[in-house]
């Protein structure tokens, strides 16, 4: 698994797993953008069902300038799920520059009404070199 996801955080029984794919095809570095592809898996190790309700990102781009993205659930979704099952999504991030960095968080609500928060984790977003 750690070959397909490299990146992957637990928190309370939810496990996130991320992959990230650099888009040569959607990117366009002679006009300053840089295009990647990120695959989450979240995986529900608990005993009782959980829903996501939203997701907070946090962006930094290779100047170390930071953008914030918070809205409801994820690719139009707010998946529920059950114990021992996973959900998975694409999604797409581009940067201005050639290397950056992605981290975040989804809040959830729990079986029991419990609200709380599970980490995404921190990783690269970084274009291979182009030999000219």
């Amino acid at each position: 698994m750690k070959s397909l996801f490299p990146f992957a955080l637990t928190t309370r029984d939810i496990t996130v797993r991320v992959s990230v794919s650099f888009l040569p095809e959607q990117s366009e570095p002679d006009r300053g953008r840089w295009f990647w592809a990120y695959h989450i898996r979240l995986e529900n190790e608990g005993a009782a069902p959980v829903q996501l309700l939203t997701r907070r990102w946090l962006i930094t781009d290779g100047r170390g300038a930071q953008h914030h993205v918070e809205g409801e659930g994820v690719v139009g979704e707010q998946p529920v799920l059950h114990p021992g099952k996973s959900y998975d999504y694409v999604s797409g991030c581009p940067l201005q520059t050639p290397t950056g960095a992605m981290k975040g968080s989804y809040h959830m609500l729990g079986a029991d009404g419990e609200m709380f928060d599970i980490a995404i984790p921190e990783f690269p977003l970084i274009a291979p070199a182009i030999a000219e």
